[in-house]
């Protein structure tokens, strides 16, 4: 009799729930929506999919003894995870998002596919391949991202979309909207309109784009010298 639990397959599986927690990692540090569990799962069920293509449609080659209405043929072993590829394909579009000029998330749909790539190879029992593959896609991740901020600081791609809202009080809103259109070349975006809750004073909302060394604290620092802000709030839109 047969062993219920085939410790090869076993093997395959939890090796491509390794690497693909060695890719995901990577993402969840830099704090992308694409983290541990997406590259996780995308690399297991890579793995399992690739099982289930070589190993889950037995067949019988010709010349076997059988009933030959019993007989469907050499199996094609890559059926299956030739679709894999496909369907990748919509989880890594479904990560990428063009917020006005910048697009964002290329790279977390880049490394689904990869994470999907280890999966198969971890699936056809390819560890060598599945290794070498999780440690140049982390490398490429970690070291590429030091060089870009040190050698291309000034790159049009190193920029970041940040949401700045302003309390003013009436009388100075006008000034410092004037502030916020000089300071602010790359503006996206600006809308004015009265409190609600406080209808002596006017909320300044804006749209612009930084470069991504230029810190949420600094830009704080610039609005804080800005005479008739009562308050301000600044987010940054995430990349994915």
């Amino acid at each position: 009799m047969e062993n219920l639990i085939n410790i090869d397959f076993f093997i395959r599986i939890t090796v491509a729930v390794v690497f693909g927690f060695c890719i995901g990692l990577e993402r969840e540090i830099t704090n992308k929506y694409a983290g541990l569990r997406t590259h996780i799962l995308v690399c297991l069920g890579a793995c399992v999919f690739t099982l289930i293509s070589i190993y889950g449609f037995p067949t019988f080659a010709p010349g076997d003894n059988v009933d030959p209405m019993q007989a469907t043929g050499i199996r094609d072993t890559g059926r299956i995870a030739a679709q894999i590829v496909t369907g990748i394909g919509f989880i890594g579009a479904g990560t990428v998002l063009r917020n006005g000029p910048i697009v964002l998330g290329l790279t977390t749909a880049a490394t689904l596919w990869i994470a999907a790539s280890i999966g198969m190879a971890c699936g056809a029992g390819m560890f060598d391949i599945a290794f070498a593959g999780t440690f140049l896609a982390v490398l490429t991740l970690v070291i590429v991202r030091i060089l870009e901020r040190k050698f291309l600081p000034n790159s049009i791609k190193r920029t970041r979309r940040i949401r700045i809202s302003l309390v003013c009080t009436p009388e100075e809103v006008d000034k410092v909207q004037d502030f916020v259109l000089d300071k602010y070349k790359n503006l996206v975006e600006m809308t004015k309109k009265p409190q609600l809750t406080t209808p002596e004073t006017v909320k300044l909302a804006c749209v612009v784009d930084i470069a991504v060394q230029k810190t949420i604290k600094d830009l704080y620092k610039t609005f804080q010298k800005q005479e008739g802000i009562e308050s301000v709030s600044i987010r940054e839109f995430n990349e994915l």
